[in-house]
């Protein structure tokens, strides 16, 4: 079972904090995103003002989308350590599922449901690979314990003629 993350901000501040990050992950890969196809959207002399035109129009909202994401995620993350009592990996799952069905609650109930169950499996994976990741770098880093003394009264050797008594 996961520990609780003393690194991070208590639970309302974290919030804020998941809504900025997201927003900045969103406005800078949407940035780089946009730059990209305006640029090779626009003709052969104006690729530079194509690039930054298409980058000034879509990255803001591409961000804010990121943003709405993590702070939405964030708030049920919140609500549901408050609620279970507990810090481990269904948290982000349960997020997970809340989030996409309330982001797609416009859609109607059947696609609110498969985006929460889509959303939910995603999450899923991630703290599955979470997991697994952080088992395989804690068998690196166990201290390797030294051999165990023989006992007394056995031979040092263990060659096939020492074992049998033929010396």
């Amino acid at each position: 079972m996961a520990h609780a993350d003393h690194t991070r901000d208590p639970c309302p501040w974290v919030i804020l904090n998941d809504f900025g990050g997201a927003f900045s992950m969103g406005a800078i890969g949407g940035g780089i995103w946009y730059g990209i196809k305006g640029a090779r959207n626009s003709p052969r002399g104006e690729r530079f003002v194509g690039a930054i035109s298409s980058m000034k129009a879509r990255a803001p909202v591409t961000g804010g989308n990121f943003g709405v994401w993590g702070g939405m995620f964030s708030t049920f993350d919140c609500a549901v350590k408050g609620w279970r009592q507990k810090e481990d990996a269904w948290n982000a799952i349960i997020s997970g599922f809340m989030t996409g069905g309330c982001l797609a609650a416009r859609s109607g109930p059947r696609s609110a449901f498969n985006s929460a169950v889509a959303c939910g499996i995603l999450l899923g994976v991630f703290e599955g690979v979470g997991v697994l990741l952080s088992r395989v770098f804690a068998q690196n880093t166990r201290p390797q314990l030294p051999p165990l003394p023989e006992p007394v009264g056995q031979p040092a050797s263990s060659s096939p003629s020492s074992i049998s008594g033929l010396h």
